[in-house]
């Protein structure tokens, strides 16, 4: 018998602050609890497995990659009592309503993203399902310039910080990015 009613979770923060790490933790305790897990994650993140979440650290997990949030809802295993959607951020603003409807049906939903973009902005459905949820964990990494807690992701170009204008979405990991705390941030304009 499903749950009598659903929940959302939102993890979020810079790259490499554990995001992803955090969502497999939570999956693996799922399944021990032996909860029918399924997990969604952007096609368009093909940085360590084309059907796997994979964190930054190397901890994995099985997942379905899809193009656009309404996949979720042709995909979706009826069975399953927890639905996770890792790099959220990705996703067109439909993911707000499936995830609405998820939780609406009795499912807990796990979403995991960065919540804000390189320019410090705040990024795709993030902010909406952040404001929705009923729980929020802001993960922090560490400022690669000064070693304090970093909330922000600088996009590097040939060593040197993103422009502003620069494209938005440029899927990459260490070689292109790094965490850094607001006061090192940089985006020029």
């Amino acid at each position: 018998m499903p749950p009598l009613y659903g929940s959302v979770e939102v993890i979020c923060g810079s790259m490499f602050s554990g995001k992803t790490d955090e969502l497999i933790r939570r999956l693996r305790r799922a399944l021990i609890a032996r909860q029918k897990v399924q997990v969604f994650k952007p096609a368009i993140d093909v940085r360590y497995a084309v059907e796997k979440v994979t964190s930054h650290a190397g901890a994995d997990f099985a997942a379905i990659p899809i193009e656009k949030a309404d996949d979720i809802r042709t995909l979706l295993d009826p069975e399953a009592t927890l639905v996770a959607i890792d790099e959220a951020q990705f996703f067109d603003e439909e993911l707000i309503a499936v995830v609405d409807e998820l939780a609406a049906s009795g499912k807990r939903v796990i979403v995991a993203g960065l919540d804000t973009d390189f320019r410090g902005e705040p990024f795709g459905p993030m902010p909406a399902l952040m404001a929705k949820a009923e729980r929020v964990d802001k993960l922090q990494a560490i400022c690669m310039v000064c070693g304090e807690p970093a909330c922000r992701t600088q996009r590097l170009v040939n060593g040197k910080p993103a422009r502003y204008d620069d494209p938005v979405v440029i899927v990459g990991a260490a070689e292109m990015y790094e965490a850094r705390c607001r006061r090192h941030h940089e985006v020029p304009r």
